[in-house]
């Protein structure tokens, strides 16, 4: 079990990007904090020591990206709809919910994660690929395939370079 100061500093450090997975992945705030407590609850629990900072970032996003998963693969989740869903994702409650996360959220389940990380957590594909435990090359395509997809709905130019 892990010191309080330690889980708090934690928390202080990881929060912003365990919640912004866990949203990326839940679609809603509920969900999203449920995910949230139960990572960090997991985190205080687990004992082992970690290399580096780096890897305690991948163990976070790793339990938090299959944590999301089970919650997604649930029987109540499978079998529900929450009211959060069924209304529309942009009906100007949240402002900070821009055009750009709104196509993110409308790409498909294997693509958000790796837009998510890739952009807004820095990782290169070679880290992501480690982190979600895929071939690199797969990663390079899905990487390819969302930017394409994100380029469209958004009307990109076509000036536009591929920095992956």
């Amino acid at each position: 079990m892990r010191q309080e100061s330690d889980v708090e500093q934690t928390i202080g450090q990881y929060a912003d990007m365990v919640k912004h997975i866990c949203f990326v992945y839940m679609k809603n705030e509920s969900d999203t904090e449920d995910v949230f407590q139960d990572v960090f609850l997991k985190y205080a629990l687990f004992s082992e020591p970690f290399q580096s900072e780096e890897h305690k970032k991948a163990w976070l996003i790793r339990v938090t990206v299959n944590r999301c998963k089970d919650l997604l693969r649930s029987f109540f989740r499978t079998h529900t709809c929450s009211l959060e869903e069924a209304a529309a994702m942009a009906d100007g409650r949240d402002p900070d919910l821009s055009h750009v996360l709104e196509a993110v959220l409308r790409l498909p389940h294997k693509y958000r994660i790796i837009i998510y990380l890739h952009y807004y957590e820095g990782y290169s594909a070679v880290e992501i690929a480690g982190i979600l435990h895929k071939k690199v090359n797969t990663i390079y395509t899905h990487l390819s395939r969302a930017k394409a997809e994100l380029k469209n709905m958004l009307g990109g130019d076509d000036g536009e370079t591929d920095d992956t």
